[in-house]
């Protein structure tokens, strides 16, 4: 009787570890960062709408505007990229006095200090639809003849799509294992690797 005991079924609960996973993925360990992260980038795109009606002198409003979006540009770059999601890029110049572009990502391993699968959408949602609200924006001063805000979106797309870039490159870094090659990496790269792109969202 006592083997019979021993060979039982054991009922197992699966749905309880399930939801414990989900639960710790849900969980926002930078809340800081992943506030900063959407702060300046969104408060910018507000401004911009406003800017219009609350102000008529053009100056002040483009001052704030690259202030936040310059302040956006250097969070996301040094701080956020970091905590959220264990990717980081620079520029440094070599003795040569040539420029030199690295892409780093984090090895992802148990108990390193990224961000959760709710902090990477986060900062993946924010890096990719925000560029997207201000081409929208180019499109939309370009056809009502808006040259000065023409010449704002422009300056804020660049700031934005320049760590678009760079963590798509930091992303396929992480991806390869191998940093590619800096001459030849395209959109044509991203074709072909769909999963770059896709798998962030």
């Amino acid at each position: 009787m006592a083997m019979a005991d021993d060979t039982e079924d054991v009922e197992l609960d699966f749905a309880a570890d399930e939801q414990e996973r989900a639960r710790r993925s849900a969980v926002i360990r930078h809340p800081l960062a992943s506030f900063f992260h959407l702060f300046f980038r969104v408060v910018a795109i507000v401004s911009y709408l406003l800017c219009d009606w609350i102000s008529e002198n053009f100056a002040p409003c483009f001052v704030l505007i690259i202030t936040l979006l310059s302040f956006d540009f250097w969070s996301v770059k040094n701080v956020t990229g970091r905590l959220l999601v264990g990717l980081r890029w620079w520029n440094q110049i070599d003795d040569d006095g040539k420029s030199l572009w690295v892409f780093e990502a984090k090895k992802s391993s148990r108990g390193n200090n990224t961000g959760t699968e709710a902090e990477a959408r986060i900062f993946w949602l924010g890096l990719i639809i925000c560029p997207i609200i201000w081409i929208f924006f180019f499109f939309t001063s370009l056809f009502s003849l808006k040259i000065k805000w023409l010449s704002l979106v422009v300056a804020s797309i660049s700031l934005q799509a320049a760590n678009l870039y760079g963590y798509l490159r930091c992303k396929a870094v992480g991806e390869d294992g191998q940093p590619p090659d800096t001459g030849s990496f395209t959109g044509q790269h991203l074709l072909q690797r769909p999963d770059i792109i896709f798998g962030i969202l």
